[in-house]
């Protein structure tokens, strides 16, 4: 049985991990609110560019770009979105564990024959392939410290670059979407080449109506890359929302814990200086009855 000072050290160390999980927990409070509120602000904003280009690109006649050209695909790049900092749950574990399932089931033979790249984001992804071995095209580590807009262009310019040059042909994107704060859901996105755009009914012949200047032509072009860089950042946006709600649960489950533990250890403390202090009485009413014989 545990001594009382080793009982009074180990509520004492509880006691200090207990006060960092409350700190921890109250950061990422933090942190979510503002992450929730950019999420809510970018999904909108996402969603109008993909409404303008699906809108807009079955309008043009024969409109040629790389970015939407469907090609054979040959070779794949996989950009898996995990945190930079675990301590979150199991939010690095379930999405590294789905992207892993993901790249040996439906990519395998691109794997096999060594014609599948992977593009970490975030330092656990980094890692985590890494160490597996997995050919790495480019990597994005610590980008969540304090992500930027500018940040993601740099992303967004490697993905291009690699596919313009033909690295691969196919771009797919895995991340964990924000769904609520004891949700997340993990989403496979195609990224290159986007996917066709179909207008809405009727929505073809009543743009057909407008003219444009400059040309359709030149919207589109200028608008695709801002398409690209805008689905990235919601992308990751996204994964940071549910990155801190799940450390937020995490830590108050620690904290619940904890406290679990703190009142079951001071109740044991008790029951020790309890006994403690009635064999100390017994010794000495032994004691006394022993000189009072004597």
């Amino acid at each position: 049985m545990a001594t009382l000072r080793e009982i009074r050290d180990r509520i004492g160390s509880i006691k200090n991990t207990e006060k960092i999980t409350k700190a921890m927990k109250m950061i990422a409070s933090v942190k979510f609110r503002k992450a929730q509120q950019n999420v809510v602000a970018a999904r909108p904003y996402a969603r109008k560019i993909s409404d303008i280009l699906r809108n807009l690109i079955p309008t043009i006649e024969s409109f040629d770009n790389e970015l939407l050209k469907q090609r054979e695909i040959k070779k794949i790049c996989v950009v898996v979105v995990a945190a930079d900092r675990g301590l979150c749950g199991s939010f690095n574990t379930n999405l590294l564990k789905a992207a892993t399932l993901l790249i040996h089931e439906k990519y395998g033979s691109f794997l096999n024959s060594h014609d599948l790249t992977v593009f970490p984001i975030g330092k656990k992804a980094y890692d985590y392939f890494s160490k597996r071995n997995y050919d790495l095209y480019a990597r994005s580590v610590n980008i969540f410290d304090r992500l930027t807009f500018p940040d993601v262009q740099n992303v967004v310019k490697e993905i291009i670059k690699g596919y313009t040059e033909k690295r691969f042909d196919k771009v797919v994107i895995i991340y964990n979407e924000f769904k609520s704060v004891v949700q997340s859901k993990t989403v496979e996105e195609q990224f290159l080449p986007i996917p066709p755009f179909e207008a809405a009914e009727g929505e073809k012949s009543k743009i057909s109506n407008y003219i444009f200047e400059p040309s359709s032509v030149d919207i589109v072009t200028n608008l695709l890359p801002r398409h690209l860089n805008t689905q990235v950042w919601r992308i990751l946006l996204e994964s940071f929302a549910s990155e801190q709600a799940a450390r937020m649960t995490a830590m108050d489950s620690a904290t619940t814990n904890a406290n679990d533990l703190l009142n079951s250890l001071n109740l044991t403390y008790n029951r020790a200086r309890q006994a403690k202090i009635t064999t100390e009485i017994l010794e000495i009413v032994g004691g006394a009855e022993a000189l009072a014989k004597g």
